[in-house]
């Protein structure tokens, strides 16, 4: 990094702290590039990155030959490379796509036929009484399926905190709250003003997801695409509800979207989602009642047992659809500008393709990669994986605070310190899993909120924080 009088100069900024710019971040400081991310949030992962299934896709139905499958598939196999050096955990769970009714069933050879294309030659079809004996528990009226065994589920989160938390580790710089309101290129320097200060770049990546076009505009002068916001709701059953499924329970897709997915999550719950509602605000993800009520309905009609089995809670989160399906890129080579746009149900599979793809696009300037490159290890979340232990099952942890997803002192403590620090509530419940068990924070809140004291903002509101002080003067 330099300066000038107009502040920092760095090699690449990034603009965007969403899976798809960490994971560019990352990239780029590991080939030795200087590297600033800006995010305008005050947390990261705070836009289309912090709602989704978690599954790592094989590409399989992808179209052909497109960036999308490309990326998908050197994304997937650079983090079956690294996920276990960096602490992220893998449930190879395999996929069964399901053929509900006669046109869904007429797909399956053509849907078959683009897996193999694709390079995912283990998709194999089964006849509905070979995909019983393999998932007992499906409801009446299967007809037949595909099997992709190599569809798996990763956790979320921590897989773009891994991705960003390395690249500051070797270097890079992370501001927050840094919403960018001008840009301009002088020929050789780009200039940025942000709500956190003016910053000098060689070149800009701009991954700004549901605010992509937008950002695209003010650096290209105009945008080629425009953001579609769909949101997708989901339902999220207690954890004995994981039993009932061995495989993520993928539907036939269809033009527009992938559909509803039941599947267990690396948290050791299942999932029920995600709806496909077109919606225009880029920021409100309410879930509302009667859509909910749809989707028990519909992980009844799949998984029978549901029925018996208690949902805990409900999320939405919002995809960066466009006019077109394909991944939106574009590049000024001449004025090492590239936008990454349209990044929708597989950017969690795709970010490290993406990144490998953007820095061969970019023309930087010489670097040097580290030689010893730091490697973080991120906390294990995980349930259900052979082997591994969660924090709780370790001496010296402080204690548990949250009791329903077992989240204990040191855990949290250690969420709040570090280059990546949460910064608010959501960002602590996305590192650590605290609040968001079967009780929602009911009985953890409190003792948050005093362990957090002064390291968030907003600081935790705990609404029925007088009458447990009234009841504790009373035991007093």
């Amino acid at each position: 990094m330099e300066h000038s009088e107009q502040g920092p100069v760095f090699d690449v900024a990034v603009i965007g702290a969403g899976v798809v710019g960490a994971a560019v971040a990352r990239r780029l400081q590991l080939d030795g590039c200087a590297v600033l991310v800006l995010e305008a949030a005050a947390e990261v992962l705070d836009g289309a990155s912090k709602g989704n299934s978690g599954i790592l896709h094989t590409g399989f139905d992808a179209p052909p030959g497109t960036l999308e499958a490309r990326c998908v598939a050197e994304g997937r196999a650079e983090f079956l490379a690294i996920h276990e050096q960096l602490g992220l955990p893998l449930l190879e769970t395999g996929a069964m796509v399901l053929a509900w009714n006669e046109a869904e069933e007429a797909a399956l050879p053509r849907l078959l036929q683009q897996a193999h294309a694709n390079a995912v030659t283990d998709a194999v079809i089964l006849s509905a009484a070979e995909i019983r004996r393999l998932e007992p528990g499906l409801g009446p009226g299967l007809r037949a399926g595909i099997r992709v065994p190599g569809e798996h589920v990763i956790d979320p989160w921590s897989t773009a905190h891994a991705y960003l938390l390395q690249a500051l580790l070797n270097g890079a710089e992370l501001r927050r709250k840094a919403n960018l309101h001008a840009a301009a290129f002088d020929g050789s320097l780009w200039r940025l003003q942000t709500t956190a200060g003016s910053f000098g770049a060689a070149a800009v990546v701009a991954c700004a997801g549901l605010f992509g076009d937008r950002v695209e505009a003010m650096l290209f002068g105009d945008a080629h695409f425009t953001i579609r916001p769909r949101k997708g709701q989901f339902v999220v059953y207690d954890k004995p509800a994981a039993s009932l499924a061995r495989h993520i329970l993928l539907p036939v897709p269809s033009a527009t979207t992938k559909g509803i997915v039941v599947c267990r999550t690396a948290w050791g719950n299942l999932l029920v989602g995600p709806t496909a509602e077109e919606q225009e605000s880029r920021t409100e993800a309410a879930t509302d009642r009667a859509t909910l009520e749809a989707l028990i309905e519909k992980g009844r009609a799949i998984l029978p047992g549901l029925a018996d089995e208690e949902v805990t809670a409900s999320y939405a989160g919002l995809r960066p659809a466009t006019e077109a399906k394909e991944y939106r890129l574009r590049s000024d080579p001449a004025r090492r500008l590239v936008s990454v746009g349209g990044i929708r149900s597989t950017g969690l599979s795709a970010a490290l393709g993406l990144a490998r793809h953007v820095a061969a696009l970019l023309e930087r300037r010489p670097a040097t990669p580290p030689a010893e490159p730091e490697t973080p290890r991120l906390p294990w979340l995980a349930e259900g994986v052979a082997g591994k232990g969660r924090d709780w099952t370790r001496p010296g942890h402080g204690g548990i605070v949250c009791h329903c997803e077992l989240v204990t002192r040191r855990e949290v403590e250690a969420a709040l310190d570090g280059p990546l620090a949460a910064t608010t509530l959501a960002g602590l419940k996305r590192r650590t899993r605290v609040t968001m068990g079967r009780c929602q924070g009911f009985n953890c809140l409190p003792e948050l909120a005093r362990l957090t004291a002064g390291r968030l903002d907003p600081p935790i509101a705990v609404p029925f924080a007088r009458s447990l002080d009234r009841d504790a003067q009373r035991r007093d």
